[in-house]
């Protein structure tokens, strides 16, 4: 999803939001810091509280127990995009949501932990919450500018699953067109040799012998039927294409250029054809290189959410264990 203006007011709900927290978090903890004074619930307990983890306070429980809600909102995104007959919101809603939602949750994160990584069971669920938030970004600003990016080198986009299914017929086609030119070698050599015509005829008496005119064979067929082999079939049928010279524009049109030089001109058409498939494959190429990079980040974000929403929740269940098994001090 792209950033524009319809995201203004998640933006300012998410600053606001992210302001009162703070003030909150240092009225709680720090109220020296404070330029004013502000008087918190008695829910809050002691200011600055007794206890020495800021998580295991009612304002940090208050904290984590959002950011854990904003997770399970998050992770549910999934399921309403494959139900978009649901009527709880549109799509576009839960997308901006997912977006700013999580982003919320960094300060509201920070907050709960008190700015510390705390033991180790603390450290690597903050380890797995910033490789999350990190592929997120990443994910976002991937889409800010790919599709732009893709609308200005590909000309003609194809559907992603069809992709396979295109490049198997420009194969087929260079296939076809090679069994044509092993035909046209075949009729060539099954040909009878022309009788040698003699250029001028021997006159009796002559001391001079006729010499018989010996046709040239066009070498086009050969040469054409060689490209084919050696350049174009492995490049059409690979799976990987950047790994072959006509993989790459500007080597593939010297090529090109460098056959049609070297055949006779009938053939030039065919020539064209052939480069026409081999544009495509790489058109093809890039449209999945662009798709990849699109959604691949989605490879790494996706599971490391679900092991965070299971790892929070398991650091939920420690920490209600702690806090009851704990007596008060």
């Amino acid at each position: 999803m792209r950033i524009d203006r319809s995201h203004t007011p998640w933006l300012i709900f998410v600053v606001l939001a992210t302001i009162g927290s703070a003030v909150l978090y240092i009225a709680n903890f720090f109220p020296q810091r404070l330029p004013f004074d502000l008087t918190l619930p008695a829910f809050f307990g002691e200011v600055p509280p007794l206890r020495n983890t800021f998580g295991g306070t009612p304002l940090g429980l208050v904290f984590g127990s959002i950011a854990f809600l904003i997770f399970l909102f998050a992770s549910a995104l999934g399921i309403r995009k494959k139900k978009r007959l649901w009527r709880i919101g549109s799509v576009q809603f839960w997308l901006r949501a997912h977006i700013w939602l999580t982003l919320f949750t960094v300060p509201l994160v920070l907050f709960h932990c008190g700015f510390r990584t705390g033991g180790p069971h603390t450290s690597w669920l903050l380890v797995l919450y910033g490789i999350v938030m990190v592929s997120g970004f990443f994910g976002l600003a991937l889409q800010q500018f790919m599709p732009r990016l893709m609308k200005e080198r590909l000309p003609r986009e194809v559907v992603f699953e069809q992709v396979p299914h295109i490049r198997g017929l420009l194969f087929e086609a260079s296939l076809k067109l090679r069994k044509e030119i092993t035909d046209l070698e075949k009729a060539a050599r099954e040909k009878p040799e022309p009788a040698a015509v003699a250029a001028e005829k021997t006159v009796p008496g002559s001391s001079t012998e006729a010499i018989p005119a010996v046709a040239v064979e066009d070498p086009s067929l050969q040469i054409f039927g060689e490209f084919l082999d050696d350049e174009c079939l492995p490049y059409l049928y690979a799976k990987r294409g950047d790994r072959h010279r006509l993989g790459d524009a500007r080597t593939a049109g010297d090529m090109f250029r460098l056959l049609k030089l070297n055949i006779a001109d009938e053939w030039e058409p065919k020539i064209s054809e052939m480069q026409k498939w081999c544009d495509d494959r790489r058109l093809l190429d890039l449209q999945l290189k662009f798709h990849h990079w699109l959604h691949g980040w989605l490879i790494v974000h996706v599971p490391t959410s679900f092991a965070l929403l299971i790892f929070t929740a398991w650091h939920a269940w420690v920490a209600v264990r702690y806090l009851v098994i704990l007596p008060q001090p």
